[in-house]
């Protein structure tokens, strides 16, 4: 009962939902700031993210009829959940590498999965044919960024001989982190490829393009449920950076400047992504995917090949 309790806790507070939903909005408002700036612009308060969300929670909510009502309604929340256990099994064992979870990282991978499933899965149920489109486009682009960023996971599982995150922390805290060696180089910079689509960031925003088809598979949502889906996207913002500072920069530490450290990797990830996502226009669907399938599936496997010539 005293586990059962101390990982609902994790779930709902620290390292889960709250620390992370929040930390995700103030990384947004770091996007909207740090991108202002590029553009010669003074960008929003720091307390804008959350305003936004308060707003969009007291706004009324409304369900189109022509909608399918309990896929419209459960979609968002089971995006949020899945973004909740991923922030909790990342958490805990970057807290704790001794600890292990059944399947562990390719659950991991499974559940990272599973939000941009909850956006398609609303885009279809909202019964609009251009959130219909935004969902199609969604299928599309996992179908593009999925293959590489797996394969240059994958490398790391062979490197390290484990499929255990734990394990590959600790590994990287005895043998040095993984970015020492030239071909997990290489698979990180194919994973940071992958993570921008992830992250549904230009130049990869394709189901979204609000100027285009004015925000997809979201077109229909409003009030509590689009902040729902708000709040999933800045946590991924979080969770998905977070995970490959766990398999290729050796993880995170929660303890003296170590948490210093660990805030300086993330903020340089995210740094990137700003960067990349202010210089870059946004692609077509099938530029996207040609680019994914093509030079980022090489680097991928590049990447495997010199891991496993011991480089």
């Amino acid at each position: 009962m005293d586990n059962f309790l101390l990982y609902l806790i994790a779930f709902l507070i620290f390292p889960g939902f709250l620390f992370t939903s929040s930390f995700g909005l103030i990384v947004s408002w770091i996007d909207r700031k740090v991108s202002a700036l590029l553009q010669w612009r003074v960008g929003p308060p720091f307390f804008q993210p959350f305003y936004d969300l308060l707003k969009l929670w007291n706004k009324e909510l409304v369900i189109p009829s022509s909608a399918k009502t309990t896929g419209f309604i459960i979609a968002p929340f089971v995006g949020i959940t899945a973004a909740s256990l991923l922030a909790t099994m990342l958490g805990v064992i970057n807290l704790n590498p001794e600890i292990r979870f059944v399947g562990d990282a390719i659950v991991i991978l499974y559940l990272l999965i599973i939000p941009p499933l909850a956006i398609i899965w609303g885009g279809f149920a909202s019964g609009n044919p251009i959130g219909s489109l935004g969902a199609n486009r969604e299928i599309k682009m996992i179908m593009g960024y999925e293959l590489p960023f797996i394969i240059a996971v994958a490398t790391v599982f062979f490197k390290v001989g484990t499929i255990s995150l734990g394990e590959i922390i600790q590994y990287q805290q005895t043998h040095g982190v993984m970015l020492n060696h030239p071909s997990m180089i290489i698979a990180f910079i194919a994973s940071l490829l992958c993570l921008q689509a992830k992250l549904a960031e230009i130049p990869f925003d394709i189901s979204e393009a609000e100027c285009e088809i004015m925000e997809g598979p979201f077109i229909e949502y409003s009030g509590p449920l689009l902040g729902i889906y708000k709040v999933t996207q800045a946590m991924l913002h979080v969770v998905v950076p977070w995970f490959l500072i766990s398999l290729f920069w050796g993880g995170t530490m929660f303890q003296g400047w170590g948490i210093l450290w660990s805030l300086l990797k993330y903020l340089a990830i995210i740094t990137i992504v700003i960067l990349i996502k202010n210089t870059n226009p946004r692609l077509r669907i099938d530029q996207a995917v040609k680019f994914f399938w093509g030079w980022v599936t090489i680097l991928a496997v590049v990447a495997m090949i010199v891991m496993f010539l011991g480089y």
